[in-house]
């Protein structure tokens, strides 16, 4: 009989071999009104089934005929080789040959300024770098939680790339002006490094696309197409034969671009943050801030004022005073590989610095590193109920194997190796999937963010853009169409958690019953419907 605090819970809702409940349920469990022992002794919970309310009930039937992959959750043990210095999380992979830095010096008193970001990621410091260069005599402040690149600013694919965070529908005609800027934005990444010195293993690449289905091969031509209305190009993205950049097992289809390039992203993030320290930015870490309001930012050590306050806290918004709906957090997962032999990439022909993704609904993205290894990503567990974030990285095994199965559909010749690092980390997801640049210029209040994943290029142009919203001037980056976009908040739990689960269970689905399908499953239309993806 498994031990567990939660007597009379069934065997399925719980982690195996734990006093835990599954994650995904636990949430449900504690609003149902069971409570810990306040003197926290252990004794064992005693909170039967038939006890809970009839709401907690309808919606734990509800839960596993949506979700039925729940009660295999004990059996889900992860067959995934994995090498002798494995790692689980630590931030991610990306800080393993230099180390998780120690965080510097955290605010110790109130404090003026002229700007004060909240968030040393990649939004907070391109913005803090464009401001300190267009006005030097600027007193521009950064507060961060941890370190400069703790979240998904070092934890991400590093994929810089020319692709939209957000639909080109939704911005209108002048997508196509903001499309272009994003382009641009590659190269302006590419400028910096090699101005300030930053070694980031950037490589301009290009991106490969795959189809694996036929009703994927449709999309993709049909992505193709509709990109020409926007335009794109046959120089910016084109039809390619299977295998002419790289060998995918089972393509049907595939496309390029050549507006992405592979980046280090700690590296790159690292690098930056010490450019801006050099230009005089004062980056106060281990300083959360825990409540922002115009002319102020709030921390458990002082209090910074200053004419303007830019939150540049991206998956991390959910924690600030008043803004838990906002922008849902949403999970992605990583595992890298061991270094690959010559042999292997001559066999797979991925002899560059592609990027390579697909055209699954619940979809993959991979680099090859500097050192022949492969990153190899995915949703995992997309959303912790209540928008709460698991800050240290740690990725569950269910995922790990999730996404060392699909590696190895992928590439075949990858089975002699081993999995050496798994990580994960959030990303910013508007109620509208698009993302956003905004400043009040009567309250000095901005932000930027909601990136969807393609925050890598995009937090380079949000910084230029905030550089130019807070200096007053109009320009051709301030005109752009994601300039002052409004966007309703999310749903309150629980229907957030419901609608983001059933979306990805929905997708999972779909991707399943395309394997022999022409055309796109109901199931993701339905899932698009349901989240305004």
């Amino acid at each position: 009989m498994l031990r567990t605090r939660y007597a009379g819970v069934p065997a399925p809702f719980l982690l195996p071999e734990s006093h835990l409940l599954h994650p995904v349920l636990e949430p449900f469990v504690r609003r149902a009104g069971m409570r810990e022992n306040p003197r926290g002794r252990g004794e064992r919970l005693s909170v039967a089934i038939g006890t809970m309310d009839h709401e907690f009930r309808r919606g734990m039937r509800r839960y596993i005929r949506i979700y039925p992959d729940i009660a295999g959750y004990e059996a889900m043990t992860a067959h995934v080789p994995l090498s002798s210095g494995f790692v689980n999380g630590d931030v991610s992979f990306w800080y393993r040959s230099s180390g998780v830095p120690s965080p510097g010096p955290r605010l110790d008193a109130d404090l003026e300024a002229d700007v004060v970001i909240v968030g040393a990621g990649y939004t907070g410091l391109w913005t803090a770098y464009y401001l300190k260069r267009a006005r030097p005599s600027l007193r521009v402040v950064v507060l961060e939680q941890e370190f400069a690149g703790f979240g998904a600013s070092g934890r991400n694919g590093g994929w810089l790339t020319g692709d939209l965070a957000g639909s080109h529908e939704r911005y209108g005609q002048d997508a196509r002006r903001l499309q272009r800027e994003m382009y641009a934005s590659i190269d302006e990444v590419i400028a910096v490094c090699e101005r300030e010195g930053i070694d980031a293993d950037l490589v301009k690449g290009g991106v490969v696309t795959v189809a694996r289905t036929p009703s994927q091969a449709a999309r993709l031509r049909a992505s193709v197409s509709s990109a020409r209305a926007w335009g794109i190009g046959e120089d910016d993205l084109r039809l390619v034969e299977p295998g002419e950049h790289l060998r995918v097992a089972g393509t049907l289809a595939a496309s390029w671009s050549p507006h992405c390039a592979r980046v280090q992203p700690a590296k790159l993030v690292q690098g930056l943050a010490r450019a801006v320290r050099g230009l005089g930015v004062t980056i106060h870490e281990r300083t959360p801030v825990t409540e922002i309001s115009p002319g102020r930012a709030i921390t458990p050590y002082g209090t910074v004022t200053a004419r303007h306050v830019i939150r540049a806290t991206e998956g991390f918004t959910a924690r600030l005073k008043g803004l838990r709906r906002q922008w849902l957090p949403m999970n992605s997962s990583m595992i890298v590989t061991e270094p690959l032999p010559p042999s292997f990439w001559d066999e797979v022909g991925w002899q560059g610095a592609e990027l390579l993704g697909d055209m699954a609904h619940y979809y993959m993205y991979a680099q090859r590193t500097a050192d022949d290894r492969i990153a190899f990503g995915g949703r995992g567990r997309p959303y912790l109920y209540g928008s709460r974030v698991d800050t240290r990285g740690h990725t569950h095994e269910w995922t790990v194997e999730a996404l060392w199965r699909l590696l190895l559909d992928f590439f075949p010749a990858a089975r002699s190796s081993s999995v050496a690092h798994t990580w994960s980390g959030v990303l910013g997801v508007p109620r509208d999937w698009c993302s956003t640049v905004h400043v009040d210029p009567v309250t000095g209040l901005g932000w930027a963010g909601g990136y969807t994943g393609h925050g890598v290029t995009t937090a380079n142009l949000a910084g230029r853009t905030l550089r130019d919203l807070v200096l007053g001037e109009r320009t051709e980056l301030t005109s752009l169409p994601w300039v002052g976009r409004k966007v309703r908040a999310w749903e309150p739990e629980p229907l957030r958690w419901l609608g983001v689960h059933a979306m990805y269970r929905l997708y999972r689905v779909a991707d399943h019953r395309e394997r022999s399908m022409p055309r796109t499953s109901a199931l993701a239309r339905f899932a698009d419907l349901i989240t305004g993806h």
